[in-house]
């Protein structure tokens, strides 16, 4: 059985109203413009629909990575911060920390009983982080991935995780773990569908995908004179006519695309714009977009920056949210497992 899972129809989103949303980051460094775009924008439509939405910040699944781990807190404060100036809204959607929800990881030990050691490490996202560790050898929490984000979207019972293409394989293992409980011990979770996005793939600035470990991608706290200076560095080609053709010239299409995004307009439009004025006059165009389109949120994030405690206050009350919820489910499953000895 695999997952539901479609591209979202127009209003999609908005017709999410009154379903239980999970989604969430790892967090490894500041969210970039690909992150916006793919995700961060549709989960504030998403708890802006109605959504009861939760947004887990997965800091025990980094810490297999040490440099990430010596730099956490700031790592997630940063989150924080990237997800208020987006347009979060920490009184309607629970933001918190795994570290923070003691009975969401004591959920992972019966998870861990309902699946094989041969299941996880054929997971594709499992096999990509392994592949991308830079590390002769990986700590069996790596392992453990696909099922810890099962019990993120489990505790809560959340019936809807907005996924990439690419993140269907963990969410068929959440499904797969929700279905064995249900089976072996009654039932008690849902099986989570899948919320496509139907965002477009962002390329970085070398015109692969747009990702913090490639050293590519523009952040979303960048100020103007940073934006300006990635992009001037963004790899392009020698023909002075810009086209928009994504197989042969990723470099300038990804300029294209970005700047599409900002603007509201096609990469076809812009490519006839810029005409055959070349890169340079492209990246020019590019850069004022981006800085244009994303100045309000670096004002907001600025602001909010200034105030360390408010964010610190915002997660110590999502986790308090968090832990309401984990500890009635994790009484719920401790029942249906027979574990209730008082």
């Amino acid at each position: 059985m695999s997952a539901t899972a479609t591209t979202p129809p127009p209003g999609a989103v908005e017709r999410a109203a009154g379903r239980r949303v999970l989604t969430g980051d790892r967090p490894t460094g500041r969210l970039h413009l690909g992150h916006y775009f793919g995700t961060l924008h549709n989960r504030v439509r998403l708890q802006d629909a109605g959504a009861e939405t939760y947004l887990v910040i997965a800091d025990y699944q980094v810490l297999t990575d040490r440099d990430t781990a010596d730099r956490l807190a700031e790592h997630v404060g940063d989150l924080v911060l990237d997800y208020l100036a987006a347009g979060i809204d920490p009184g309607r959607t629970t933001v918190f920390a795994h570290s923070g929800v003691p009975a969401l990881n004591q959920l992972l030990l019966p998870f861990l009983s309902l699946v094989s050691v041969a299941e996880l490490g054929r997971n594709p996202t499992v096999k990509d982080e392994i592949a991308h560790s830079r590390q002769a050898s990986v700590s069996g929490l790596m392992y453990t991935y696909p099922a810890h984000q099962a019990a993120d979207i489990l505790f809560c019972k959340a019936d809807l995780v907005p996924v990439g293409q690419d993140q269907l394989p963990h969410l068929e293992v959440t499904r797969t773990i929700a279905r064995r409980f249900n089976d072996r011990y009654g039932p008690v979770f849902p099986e989570p569908g899948a919320l496509l996005s139907d965002a477009p793939l962002l390329p970085g600035t070398d015109g692969t995908k747009m990702s913090k470990s490639r050293g590519n991608a523009i952040p979303l706290a960048a100020t103007a004179d940073e934006t300006a200076r990635l992009i001037r560095r963004a790899t392009t080609d020698a023909d002075r006519d810009i086209t928009y053709d994504p197989e042969r010239r990723p470099g300038v299409s990804g300029l294209l695309a970005l700047a599409a995004l900002c603007l509201g307009r096609t990469p076809q439009d812009i490519a006839a714009e810029v005409g055959t004025a070349g890169a340079a006059r492209l990246k020019r165009l590019v850069t004022e977009a981006v800085n244009e389109h994303f100045a309000p949120l670096r004002a907001r994030r600025a602001e909010l920056a200034a105030d360390r405690a408010a964010v610190r206050t915002i997660l110590r009350d999502g986790n308090a949210r968090a832990n309401e919820l984990a500890d009635a489910t994790l009484r719920e499953v401790r029942a249906a497992m027979g574990m209730r000895y008082t």
